[in-house]
């Protein structure tokens, strides 16, 4: 025979209530029961989306904004929210001195580093060194995330588009609309 519990959480009657938006809750206490049921997920369908999160993040026409930095600071977002990046850098040392290229979150008064590639003096000849890769940032209100070249040596660039706006909802592509 089974046996029904109720189970009382507030914690997870908040949960209900964001995977399952259109029920608002269930106006009654949640109930456990101790017999075995198969589960069919249906979250991502009844938050909203079916559409898996890696798919969301893919670069297209309408979202991409590109940048170049070489030699100067260019500004990429300042919307709050989850922000995508996708960069190569070059540097290549050529003279005395360090060529770098960087990406910084400001908020207005400091300036932090978050990601960093530089090439300095290494005995005689040219350096040089070349990288890619995608980065993934959380801009708070205020915050901007920068690209950042030293000198005409260090060249990063590539593109950034929005992801996810500040409570984790995911954005599309521009141009994809799931169905």
């Amino acid at each position: 025979m089974a046996e029904v519990i109720p189970v009382v959480s507030d914690e997870l009657q908040a949960t209900i209530r964001r995977l399952l938006p259109s029920q608002r809750g269930f106006g009654e206490d949640l109930q456990a029961s101790n017999v075995i049921l198969p589960i069919i997920d249906l979250t991502a369908t009844a938050s909203g989306s079916n559409v898996p999160a890696y798919l969301t993040n893919a670069l297209s026409f309408g979202s991409a904004t590109t940048f170049v930095a070489n030699g100067s600071s260019v500004a990429l977002a300042a919307t709050t929210g989850f922000w995508q990046v996708t960069y190569t850098s070059s540097v290549a040392y050529t003279t005395a001195g360090t060529v770098q290229n960087r990406f910084q979150i400001t908020n207005g008064l400091t300036t932090k580093d978050i990601w960093y590639h530089r090439c300095g003096p290494a005995g005689s000849g040219a350096l040089s060194s070349a990288v890619g890769g995608e980065l993934i940032f959380f801009i708070d209100a205020g915050d901007t995330i920068t690209a950042n070249s030293s000198s005409g040596g260090a060249t990063i660039a590539g593109s950034y588009r929005q992801i996810a706006d500040s409570n984790g909802n995911l954005i599309n592509p521009v141009g994809f609309n799931p169905q």
